[in-house]
């Protein structure tokens, strides 16, 4: 199965309003990296146990542990989660910008360092998330 295929089965998997908000969103990354590789995570680890959420990534970038190890990783991501929708936004090196830039502006939304969480799209500015999204793009500086 592709990637393009994993990731149209998770969406289809989603129960409404929440799956046509994941293809709305979808398509907003898309439009924003129409170049970029994409990614399906289905949050098992190597042994197979659930270590977290499936979730769908855009664009590529390399992290660098500490330990020295680096990896390719996405830059921007989303997935379901029990009460809503999370959109994973990478590369950011200041933990509070997200939540002092964007958070005043986004709606009923929970910003962490990279994380924007929230319940449905009517509850947020899809054009704030948007330029959140944009930024994080913007400051990895890999353009897709």
């Amino acid at each position: 199965m592709t990637v393009q295929e994993q990731i149209e089965q998770y969406i289809a998997a989603q129960p409404e309003p929440k799956q046509s908000e994941m293809r709305e969103l979808h398509d907003m990354m898309l439009a924003l990296m129409p170049a970029c590789q994409l990614w399906f995570l289905d949050g098992k680890d190597e042994k197979g146990k659930i270590v977290s959420n499936p979730n769908i990534g855009y664009g590529s970038r390399s992290i660098q542990y500490a330990s020295g190890k680096t990896r390719e990783f996405y830059q921007t991501g989303m997935s379901a989660n029990t009460t809503g929708i999370s959109v994973y936004i990478l590369g950011i090196e200041d933990r509070k910008y997200l939540a002092q830039t964007f958070g005043p502006d986004l709606g009923k939304a929970s910003v962490t360092g990279y994380c924007i969480r929230f319940r449905t799209l009517a509850d947020i500015k899809v054009d704030v998330l948007k330029a959140a999204i944009q930024c994080g793009i913007e400051q990895t500086g890999i353009s897709h």
